[in-house]
């Protein structure tokens, strides 16, 4: 196992730094990289899709290269601005609802966003389940006033009846993240008709398999996303959506833009808005250079030991 430790260029969900664990297997790496705070039980998942990519590699694609978003976080509409200029891609995902923040500072952003893109590009919004049943629908309306038309709200609020609520409310498509990867019946999205589309996180969910099980079981329009991951991370959600039978939006997987540096030869930054589906390659001069301190690395030893004690080996 190698110890990562990747400083962020600008803080995201509360962190600075993004660590990680990659595994070597007879397919290849896999990257276990739970966040810390998640105890055993939500970690595992995330270590099934590690070995997954490490031990059986994936199914075979559909197609070569998958679009995606450019992600913005809750920063200011200058910086917002620049991120969209630099990401390449026609389509953002901008984040609202953050701890701290109001809403006017989340339409100047939106704002900010539509203006890097232009009048063609698309804007889609993500609260983490934020706001309650009411702020949603003013928000969202005035959301999507800013932008000129959003492509969707990604988890508006928390509970999946209260997203069911929400949509019946509003004429902006909803799509469902953590109603999906962090709920004990993630098809209650579909019996209560919650959301028009589904967002599919790789490491969350246990693996390609076990995404593709669910898309197919769900039945809504998938898109799939990152956990801010490194490349060999990002490389098994690329592998999720080149193995979907349809894919009809952009996914959130260009997030190793996020990152000050990578540890693959050849970092998965999209071109034209578009990531190449395949295997990355571990530069081992990174490993060496990002490689986490020793009290980290006694840190991810001891918990891949705890989580993966009821793993087959």
């Amino acid at each position: 196992m190698h110890v990562f430790s990747i400083p962020l260029r600008t803080r995201f969900r509360g962190i600075t730094v993004r660590e990680g664990v990659l595994l070597r297997g007879d397919a290849g790496w896999g990257e276990w990289s739970p966040f810390l705070e998640y105890d055993d039980v939500t970690a595992r998942p995330w270590l099934a899709c590690a070995r997954e990519a490490a031990d059986l590699g994936w199914p075979a694609p559909v197609r070569d290269f998958v679009p995606v978003n450019v992600t913005v976080p809750a920063t200011d509409p200058e910086r917002a601005h620049a991120i969209v200029v630099a990401g390449g891609c026609r389509t953002a995902k901008v984040k609202v609802a953050e701890h701290g923040q109001d809403l006017a500072d989340d339409v100047a952003r939106v704002e900010a966003v539509r203006d890097a893109l232009g009048p063609g590009g698309l804007v889609r919004v993500d609260a983490n389940g934020a706001w309650d049943v009411d702020q949603a629908v003013r928000a969202i309306a005035a959301l999507d006033r800013a932008a000129g038309g959003l492509e969707y709200v990604e988890q508006p609020v928390a509970a999946v009846e209260d997203l069911a609520a929400v949509r019946r409310r509003v004429d902006v498509p909803v799509a469902a993240d953590e109603s999906i990867r962090r709920a004990e019946d993630p098809y209650r999205v579909r019996d209560l008709e919650a959301a028009d589309v589904a967002v599919l996180k790789v490491q969350p969910l246990g693996g390609v398999r076990a995404c593709l099980r669910i898309a197919e079981d769900i039945g809504l329009p998938a898109v799939v996303s990152s956990a801010v991951e490194s490349s060999v991370g990002i490389a098994a959600g690329v592998a999720l959506a080149a193995a979907l039978p349809e894919l009809h939006h952009a996914c959130g997987l260009a997030t190793v833009q996020l990152l000050t540096d990578d540890v693959a030869t050849d970092p998965l930054l999209p071109v034209d808005g578009m990531l190449p589906v395949g295997v990355p390659e571990v530069d081992a001069a990174a490993l060496a250079r990002l490689a986490a301190t020793e009290d980290r690395v006694a840190h991810w030893r001891d918990r891949l030991a705890s989580v993966g004690q009821d793993q087959p080996a």
